[in-house]
């Protein structure tokens, strides 16, 4: 599987992290990013609180941490967006050298550049130390409702193959002498993702076709159900539990 055994997000490793059943996990997660969402902005100490909890969870999960800093460059627009808000907010300004920044915007910024990096180092390592298929099962397992189930289970199951059309259009276009250089050849993009288009949904047809010749019925079956002890519960729940108890002491000293 090349370093690491990794797949995608997914970081193959059997740590006290990775065995945890994927459900406790989603859980945890949906209550530490709850918990960072609601605290106050000035509150710097409770963030720095929850960062040192998150780098324990990911020291726990023993995924390196090169592997989960390439995953949150998905981050990056929001980064760009926080460093312009200080410039572009309205209302008192403070001098921060040369230049004269909005107090409303820096405060902005902190909180849009906290929580959001907090959020995505959680669902990174969410997705880095529990497989796509069981992330579908923990959806299930919660009660979802099945057509967000069914979507998903989809989107994990046929990813790689629309992503592999993709890449057999491209080595195609590439074998005839194209290569896109200027305005002028985006029609023949265009193209080819309309082309894209028509066969995943060609082949989403199929698929439909053939699931009801198999006797679906408008709900996915699982091989087994998820379970989980009263342990691991704890185990899962034991750091977004104090997150969550940091954000009632930011609130309660702020008032």
């Amino acid at each position: 599987m090349g370093a690491g055994h990794g797949h995608y997000l997914h970081y193959h490793g059997h740590s006290p992290v990775h065995r945890l059943p994927a459900h406790t996990k989603l859980v945890a997660l949906l209550v530490f990013v709850g918990a960072v969402v609601a605290t106050p902005r000035t509150a710097v100490w409770a963030f720095a609180g929850y960062a040192a909890l998150l780098l324990l969870a990911m020291a726990r999960s023993g995924v390196p941490a090169a592997y989960l800093a390439k995953r949150m460059v998905v981050e990056v627009p929001f980064l760009v967006f926080a460093l312009l808000m200080p410039f572009v907010a309205t209302g008192p300004r403070v001098e921060v050298g040369p230049l004269r920044l909005s107090e409303a915007g820096l405060w902005g910024a902190w909180g849009l550049l906290a929580k959001g990096t907090l959020g995505v180092g959680a669902s990174v390592l969410l997705g880095s130390s529990t497989e796509p298929r069981d992330l579908v099962r923990a959806l299930d397992r919660l009660r979802l409702p099945q057509p967000l189930v069914q979507i998903a289970s989809f989107m994990v199951r046929y990813l790689e193959v629309v992503l592999g059309e993709l890449d057999r259009m491209r080595v195609a276009r590439a074998s005839r002498g194209f290569t896109a250089r200027s305005v002028r050849h985006w029609p023949v993009l265009a193209a080819t993702i309309g082309a894209l288009f028509i066969r995943s949904y060609e082949r989403g047809e199929r698929v439909h076709l053939a699931m009801l010749s198999r006797g679906y019925a408008g709900r996915l079956p699982f091989a087994a159900e998820l379970t989980a002890t009263r342990v691991q519960w704890v185990r899962a729940l034991a750091l977004p539990l104090i997150a969550a108890a940091g954000c009632v002491a930011a609130w309660m000293m702020a008032s």
